[in-house]
């Protein structure tokens, strides 16, 4: 299987994310970097689904359908993803109104 440029942008676009979320000191951009990943995860289905001349998989002619699992999958990580994005940020705002910051340190300081 070879990977193309944008396989390996999204790719680098995860690991990069990740690694946001490891080393951040604030709240917000852990929000921010597991957005990141959940959209890169997304654009990778999308590109290993994606084949040069392929149709839907829709009507008579079959032959030259595209595999509608990744087309699934995909739909899937954008409602789970969303369902994510959401909770982080009431989690978040309810945080900021209790503590006023959103550094974690000062947050895992404030919970000891």
């Amino acid at each position: 299987m070879k990977f193309e440029i944008v396989e390996i942008f999204i790719v680098m676009v995860f690991f990069i994310s990740f690694y946001g979320l490891i080393t951040g000191k604030n709240v917000i951009q852990s929000v921010i970097c597991i957005t990141l990943m959940e959209i890169s995860v997304i654009m990778f289905l999308l590109c290993l689904g994606h084949e040069s001349g392929m149709t839907p998989p829709m009507g008579q002619n079959l032959e030259n359908a595209a595999d509608p699992l990744p087309q699934a999958l995909t739909i899937t990580a954008i409602v789970i993803g969303v369902a994510v994005t959401a909770v982080n940020l009431a989690i978040l705002i309810s945080l900021c109104r209790q503590s006023k910051t959103t550094d974690w340190d000062i947050l895992k300081k404030n919970m000891e």
